[in-house]
């Protein structure tokens, strides 16, 4: 499977980095939902997600949209292995949104967790910082 430059997945750490810039809106939360998607179909073993939205400059979201692709998620996810999701993020809006993707998937096999310090989710997701670097890079799944 071909990602996207902004999305990039470390088989050997069983994680997928997502960096997404500028405009966050809908149409880049659903690229990411697919790509996540597609990668839970075809690979047999779970694999954790590192979300780092620091080059992110405007969000185009709303608590609505949120709430959907939440439920979505918790939903489409199911009772598969327990997964983490980490989120960097500095934007209060990005951080709002984030907090509440948490709050929705409590309960579930998904565990998102709202960071402000890069050190702080390498060691909560148990990779090496420099993995969630922007300098890092990936495989593509095959």
């Amino acid at each position: 499977m071909k990602l996207p430059p902004d999305i990039q997945f470390h088989e050997d750490i069983r994680l997928l980095v997502y960096r997404p810039r500028g405009l966050v809106n809908r149409a880049t939360v659903n690229k990411i939902i697919t790509v996540i998607g597609e990668l839970e179909a075809t690979l047999t073993e779970p694999f954790n997600r590192f979300s780092d939205t620091v080059a992110a400059d405007a969000v185009d979201l709303n608590f609505e949209y949120i709430i959907r692709v939440s439920l979505y998620r918790r939903l489409f996810y199911g009772k598969r292995p327990p997964i983490k999701s980490a989120i960097l993020a500095t934007d209060s809006t990005l951080v709002h949104y984030g907090r509440l993707h948490a709050l929705l998937t409590q309960g579930s096999s998904i565990k998102v967790r709202v960071f402000q310090d890069r050190k702080e989710a390498a060691q909560w997701l148990g990779v090496p910082i420099e993995r969630l670097s922007a300098e890092a890079t990936g495989r593509q799944p095959s």
